[in-house]
């Protein structure tokens, strides 16, 4: 399974930068997990968009679907330039409804999940975990049967993360606050709390993302080894892990 990060900021993008968005493959199979701000940009150094199989947002807040409106007309473009008429399947919860509808395009069809049940999609099983979050957003375990990615979302701390991130290969935190900010009332978590989660859950990796655009985001990186005694990244647009 290789991951590459396409969008790491929170919010809004840095200059020349992207929020939230994750290329997820294996056995040929194109995962994109949420298609923040300057996404489908960044994604087009990685992967051509009729290259894509599948789109999966964590909830509809405009940092993790704002290129979901220019990925669909991406699609259109291409029905009209390359024949490329088939559909891409676009999955998200429905208890937003406005948000769920506008998934679906003339290319693109919202597909809802249930988070109470896991989810086969190509070669990854997805299970879900409800955050801590001013509006519904899903976390999601995605195993490919030997190796397993956790990401957050967004969230604030909660200890059901420990359980739900057990044993994983790489953990994708919420990282949008340093160690001695209050993320709490954001719905968002600190260097702090998300190596804390990293190392009660025995992960391997540790991937700091949901970055702040303010301070020295390299400090992120040496709080949460104060935490976390494994490998800590910091999320960059372009890295890879597999």
């Amino acid at each position: 399974m290789k991951l590459t990060v396409i969008g790491c900021w929170g919010g809004y993008p840095a200059p020349n930068g992207a929020t939230s968005s994750y290329l997820i493959e294996n056995d040929n199979f194109s995962l994109l997990i949420d298609v923040g701000s300057g996404a489908l940009s960044k994604l087009q150094q990685y992967k051509q968009v009729s290259a894509l199989d599948a789109v999966m947002v964590s909830h509809y807040h405009h940092d993790h679907v704002a290129d979901i409106g220019v990925l669909q007309y991406a699609k259109l473009v291409q029905s009209f330039v390359e024949g490329n008429k088939e559909v891409l399947p676009i999955y998200g919860h429905a208890e937003d409804k406005e948000g769920f509808d506008s998934l679906t395009h003339h290319y693109t069809k919202g597909v809802s999940y249930d988070p109470a049940k896991g989810l086969k999609i190509g070669p990854f099983y997805i299970r879900f975990l409800q955050t801590n979050h001013p509006v519904p957003c899903y976390g999601m375990r995605i195993t490919d049967g030997s190796s397993t990615i956790v990401y957050t979302a967004d969230t604030s701390y909660k200890e059901a993360w420990i359980d739900f991130a057990r044993d994983a290969d790489l953990l994708i935190t919420d990282c949008n606050f340093y160690a001695d900010q209050d993320a709490t009332k954001a719905g968002h978590m600190t260097s702090k709390e998300g190596a804390s989660i990293a190392a009660n859950a025995n992960v391997k990796e540790l991937l700091l993302s949901h970055l702040p655009q303010y301070g020295d985001n390299q400090q992120l990186v040496q709080e949460a080894k104060l935490y976390f005694k494994g490998d800590v990244h910091l999320a960059t647009e372009g890295f890879t892990w597999n």
